[in-house]
C-alpha cells in the first residue's frame, strides 16, 4: 500500500518566503573580495594567540552559558553595566532573538527600505506583518515610521547597503514618541562619527546591537552583542539557545576587544581608503551616497550599468556587491578594501566606464 504524503511539510508562511542569500564566497580561484563586507586586515595577534591556548582539553566542557567575560569586558570598554549586554553568536542571531521575543503571527514589524535583507526574512519566518516605510531619496527617515503601531521598528544605522546615517537626535525622537520596541543596528558604528549608546539609558525600548564581524576582522569567529536596559535583556534571555556562544569565539572576542590599539588603527586606515574610494568613484561620474561605513554605495546611470559593470568584474576576478531589489538595482556596493585592492578595482572600472562608453 502507498502511502500518501503531504504537498508540503512546512508552515505556509515558510513555503511562501524566499531564504536570505548571503554575498558570493567563492571557494575557487583568488579573487579580490569587496563584496561582503569584511575588513581586510587581520585581526589582532592577541586573538590567534589566544585561539591556540584555548584549544586545548577543556572543549569537552560546555561554555559560559552567558559569555560573562565577554559582557564584563564590553561593559568596561563602552563605559556600561554588565546586565545591559547580551552575547550571541553574530548579530544575526541576536537579530532571530529579538524578532522572536517580540513578534508572534500577524504582529507588525517596522523597517525603513532598502535596508538588511535579514530583517525581512526573520519576519517572514515568525509570520509577522512587514511593513516598509521608504527612505527619502536621501535616504533620510520619513517622519511616519514611529507612527505604525509596530512591535518592533528596525533601523539599520549606519544604514546598509547605502552606508549613509540618521542622526542620533533623530533616533531618539523616534523611540520617544512610540511603545514599539527600537532596534538599532549597528553593526557598522565602528566606522562612523557617532553612535546611540547613550540613548540606552533614555529610552526603556531601545536595543542597540553591535558585532565583532566588521571592525574587529572577526567575521569567522560570528560574535556580537546586544546593549538595552535589564528589563529588556532579561526578557530575551529565557529565548537564546542554552550555550549560543562557544569557548573559541569567547577566547577570541576578549582578546580582540582587549587590542583597541589594534583596532583604532584599522578603523583609521579603512576610514582613509573610504575617502579614497569615494572621491575617485565620484570622479569617474558615479552617485556616491556619503559612507559612515566600511562599504561605498555608488549609483549607476542605468539598472543595464550597473549590471554590466559587476559582471565584468567578476571576470576580473573582482566580486563586489550587485543587489537586484526594487531601488537597487542600479545601485553596486564597494567594500573598502586595501589600498592596493581599492587602486586595482579603481582602475579596472575606469577600463570597463570607457569601452561601454
Amino acid at each position: 500500500m502507498t502511502m500518501r504524503t503531504k504537498s508540503s511539510y512546512f508552515r505556509k508562511n515558510i513555503d511562501r518566503m524566499d531564504g536570505y542569500v548571503p554575498g558570493e564566497q567563492p571557494q575557487d580561484g583568488v579573487y579580490i573580495k569587496l563584496n561582503t563586507n569584511e575588513n581586510p586586515y587581520p585581526p589582532s595577534s592577541k586573538v590567534l594567540t589566544a585561539l591556540k591556548e584555548s584549544v586545548n582539553e577543556k572543549l569537552r566542557l560546555y561554555p559560559d552559558p552567558n559569555a560573562t567575560t565577554v559582557k564584563e569586558k564590553v561593559s568596561e570598554i563602552l563605559g556600561i553595566r554588565p546586565e545591559r549586554v547580551m552575547v550571541g553568536n553574530g548579530s544575526d542571531e541576536l537579530l532571530t532573538i529579538i524578532i522572536r521575543s517580540f513578534v508572534g503571527e500577524g504582529d507588525r514589524v517596522v523597517y525603513p527600505y532598502p535596508t538588511y535583507l535579514l530583517y525581512k526574512i526573520l519576519s517572514d519566518i515568525q509570520d509577522g506583518q512587514v511593513c516598509t516605510v521608504n527612505f527619502l531619496e536621501d535616504y533620510s527617515l520619513p517622519e511616519e515610521i514611529a507612527n505604525k503601531e509596530a512591535s518592533i521598528i528596525f533601523i539599520c544605522n549606519p544604514n546598509s547597503p547605502s552606508g549613509t546615517m540618521v542622526s542620533v537626535e533623530e533616533i531618539s525622537k523616534i523611540a520617544g514618541k512610540t511603545e514599539s520596541v527600537i532596534v538599532v543596528d549597528e553593526a557598522y558604528v565602528d566606522f562612523a562619527s557617532d553612535n546611540c549608546l547613550r540613548l540606552v539609558e533614555e529610552h526603556p525600548n531601545l536595543i542597540i546591537l553591535r558585532t565583532l564581524s566588521k571592525s574587529y576582522s572577526l567575521a569567522g569567529m560570528r560574535l556580537g552583542f546586544a546593549i538595552a536596559q535589564e528589563d529588556l535583556i532579561k526578557g530575551m534571555i529565557k529565548v537564546k539557545d542554552s550555550y549560543n556562544v562557544d569557548r573559541l569565539s569567547i577566547a577570541a572576542a576578549i582578546a580582540a576587544l582587549d587590542d583597541q590599539e589594534t583596532f583604532r588603527e584599522n578603523v583609521v586606515k579603512i576610514q582613509k581608503t573610504r575617502r579614497h574610494l569615494m572621491d575617485s568613484l565620484g570622479n569617474l561620474g558615479f552617485h556616491v551616497y556619503p559612507s559612515q561605513t566600511n562599504f561605498v554605495m555608488i549609483r549607476c546611470s542605468s539598472n543595464l550599468l550597473a549590471k554590466e559593470i559587476y559582471e565584468r568584474l567578476k571576470k576580473e576576478k573582482i566580486l563586489i556587491r550587485y543587489i537586484e531589489e526594487p531601488r537597487l538595482a542600479d545601485c553596486l556596493r564597494v567594500t573598502v578594501g586595501t589600498d592596493r585592492e581599492i587602486d586595482i578595482l579603481l582602475d579596472k572600472m575606469k577600463q570597463i566606464k570607457s569601452i561601454i562608453h
